[in-house]
């Protein structure tokens, strides 16, 4: 098949903005909104949330993690768990149910084992991301996990569209990186209102540039992406294999090494993934 046809069709799509999500995931979408509104209330929001069981059980579930919860006092109630995420955290889970739902619109099993390692890919890189903010590149960790949820919404796009192109995921997905994975990507995160410093980090991560040593947001993604157990299934069918733990990576940070600060963190990391794949 012609394969640059058929991602030019879904960008051009994508970019008029023919983009729909699955109906379920109304409640996450009016999340995001109420969190937009500066006098947003922490019981109105509690209210929406608890309508929506998956996110609800995500949040009790995040906000009970070694991350947030080092001390062990389990909390049962969503406005406590509101409370001890914030609205940043609770935003970006918003988010990960939307994504996540992304991945039952695909139409055949193909498709649907693809998404579903797409999302274990996306997990282990928005935990890894969280990490490294705090660790490494000293920025806001909460902003590294919702990049982290968000960074795959081209691919998972594109996975939902690919049952109107046979043989499209079975071809050389060499184009898709570049203007194809940007222009959908944007587009997507466009119609999900991904603020401003989410969308620049994004953009960092399609140009695969990563600084040395890595400070930026954009880093924090480069580096979670490279450095996640799970690859993307798309880059292997793009023939792109991350490159893991290289010698370059290996930089000492405040007299610590990459290795040994994921090595510490290994079970936040994992107590984060677990939440989102669960």
């Amino acid at each position: 098949m012609d394969v640059r046809s058929a991602l030019e069709t879904i960008a051009a799509d994508a970019a008029r903005g023919d983009i729909v999500f699955p109906t379920h995931t109304d409640i996450a979408l009016r999340v995001q909104r109420l969190l937009d509104d500066p006098d947003c209330a922490v019981e109105a929001l509690g209210k929406l949330i608890a309508a929506e069981p998956i996110l609800s059980s995500r949040m009790l579930s995040l906000a009970n993690s070694i991350t947030y919860n080092p001390g062990g006092r389990v909390i049962t109630e969503l406005k406590a768990a509101i409370s001890r995420l914030g609205f940043a955290a609770t935003r970006a889970l918003a988010a990960a149910v939307i994504v996540r739902q992304m991945k039952e619109m695909s139409r055949n099993d193909e498709c649907r084992v693809l998404a579903s390692r797409l999302w274990e890919h996306t997990a282990h890189v928005a935990a890894l991301a969280r990490v490294i903010a705090r660790r490494v590149t000293r920025q806001n960790p909460d902003a590294a996990f919702f990049a982290g949820i968000v960074h795959e919404v081209g691919s998972f796009y594109l996975v939902s569209r690919a049952g109107a192109f046979p043989g499209l995921l079975s071809s050389d997905l060499e184009s898709w990186h570049g203007d194809g994975e940007a222009v959908v990507g944007r587009a997507v995160l466009h119609a999900l209102d991904v603020p401003e410093h989410i969308l620049q980090a994004t953009e960092t991560l399609w140009g695969g540039f990563l600084a040395l040593p890595p400070v930026s947001l954009g880093d924090t993604l480069l580096l979670a992406d490279q450095l996640a157990p799970v690859e993307s299934p798309i880059d292997a069918l793009a023939g792109m294999s991350r490159k893991g733990m290289s010698p370059e990576l290996e930089l000492l940070v405040d007299e610590e090494t990459l290795s040994q600060i994921l090595a510490e963190s290994a079970d936040e990391v994992a107590s984060l993934s677990a939440v989102l794949r669960g």
